[in-house]
């Protein structure tokens, strides 16, 4: 159901009062029903990711529905054990009692979708909400229209529609959903726009979880495999074009295998190119991206071109930019990978560490003490060895950033936890009820009070 902003807060809070996202069943009856929608309504999410973003079916399937299903999945096999209280131990002092951790609903989530997946990163976070017991307004991006109308037709026809409802609109919209007020805001996209989300959100004290981006590195190490690492860099670097936030947004390649790599990556983006040039979401991000080639004073290898009227771009390979050209400074966010040749490995580690700390990092080597050693020594909210991307389709594992890439984590129990409020609980007995513990106290209850603690 859309209703722009007309749907408020109040009514997400009613619905949740009520009682009736709480038990395990309704949970599972909603997770089992977003299941059913991606089976269902493939082809129609393939067919709007389409119209959006010129994805291909393959791609829609790859990047949007089947994640979608498993992290759904995923949730409804395991909530019951999630929903179970965690008992602690007590102390001596508060014996005799019993203490336990129970994950209580927050209350009204508000889930801010991103243009780039914009049914995945839509629903993901629908999926831990709805794990969690918790009612869901859902604000789609206005940039993925097709999508944007298609979650607002599908979302009530297969899910509760007093409990999740969805809002339609632009970046005003958002705002006054924000100044509503909720029990917690989930955020995917830029850190700027992540700014202002949390700005927002600010007067009315709401929690926040933000996933944004920022560059992240890819570190090729001389002894990795080549032509794997070319394979795998390329593949997840053109995947929608590139407008991935985990994607590798650069490469940093020790000198010694630099040309070996470069010529490798050039023949595999080749080999994987089914068209010549990639479609790009909108003029904005078109003219953003041609000009980052066109200033660069790297050396384009490959790629380079651009059609304005259809805004598509070659698939660029950009060698040894300047640090300070805005290829190296902003995040990409489309089909450019630079690739800068250092001396060393540590010399990559110190680039790294002089750089906002990226959603995430990738390091190619085949000595695993190497990699873990790339690993501790750099920050990042993520890390994959001898691959890129891939721990997003982990839903053991937490996906968040850290610092300008954001805060906060979710997926799998990570994302239940996230949105559950973890509710200290203590039970006491009325007996015994010892007389020393209530002043007035004398010398000998001081003395046996100072014992117990």
């Amino acid at each position: 159901m859309t209703m722009g902003a007309q749907i408020r807060t109040p009514h997400a809070r009613t619905v949740f009062d009520t009682g009736r996202t709480r038990p395990a069943e309704w949970r599972i009856e909603q997770l089992r029903a977003i299941e059913r929608m991606c089976d269902e309504q493939e082809q129609a999410i393939a067919a709007a990711l389409l119209a959006d973003l010129g994805r291909p079916a393959m791609e829609a399937w790859m990047g949007d529905v089947q994640p979608t299903k498993a992290e759904a999945a995923f949730a409804r096999k395991r909530i019951r054990r999630w929903m179970r209280r965690r008992r602690v131990s007590v102390p001596v002092s508060q014996q005799p009692a019993r203490a336990w951790v129970q994950y209580d609903p927050k209350g009204a989530v508000l889930v801010i979708g991103p243009w780039n997946y914009p049914f995945y990163l839509a629903m993901a976070p629908v999926v831990s909400a709805v794990a969690a017991g918790n009612t869901v307004v859902i604000k789609p991006s206005e940039l993925a229209p097709a999508t944007s109308a298609l979650i607002a037709r599908l979302v009530p026809r297969y899910l509760d529609t007093e409990a999740i409802t969805v809002v339609e609109g632009d970046a005003q919209v958002t705002q006054d959903l924000l100044a509503q007020g909720f029990d917690h805001v989930l955020f995917t996209g830029g850190t700027e726009v992540g700014r202002k989300i949390m700005a927002g959100a600010a007067p009315t004290l709401t929690p926040v979880t933000l996933e944004l981006g920022g560059k992240s590195p890819a570190i090729v190490a001389a002894d990795a495999d080549l032509a794997v690492t070319a394979r795998r860099l390329a593949h997840t670097k053109l995947v929608n074009s590139g407008q991935t936030c985990i994607a590798p947004d650069y490469i940093l390649v020790e000198r010694s295998v630099a040309a070996e790599l470069v010529t490798m990556l050039c023949a595999t983006i080749a080999e994987f190119s089914t068209t010549p040039d990639l479609p790009i979401v909108n003029r904005r991000q078109f003219d953003r991206l041609t000009a980052l080639i066109a200033d660069t004073s790297g050396q384009v290898v490959t790629g380079g071109g651009s059609d304005e009227a259809s805004l598509r771009i070659e698939p660029t390979v950009i060698l040894d930019p300047g640090p300070s050209d805005a290829v190296m400074s902003d995040e990409i966010f489309g089909p450019i990978l630079p690739i800068i040749t250092v001396d060393s490995i540590s010399e990559a580690i110190g680039f790294v560490r002089h750089r906002p700390r990226p959603l995430a990092l990738y390091v190619f080597t085949e000595t695993p003490e190497l990699a873990e050693d790339v690993i501790d020594q750099t920050e990042s909210g993520g890390a994959v060895v001898n691959h890129a991307i891939m721990h997003c389709l982990v839903p053991q594992l937490p996906f968040g950033g850290i610092g300008p890439s954001g805060m906060g984590a979710y997926h799998g129990w990570w994302g239940f936890e996230a949105l559950s409020h973890r509710r200290a609980v203590l039970a006491k007995s009325t007996r015994p009820d010892p007389r020393l513990v209530y002043p007035p106290y004398t010398a000998l209850s001081r003395k046996l009070i100072r014992l117990l603690q």
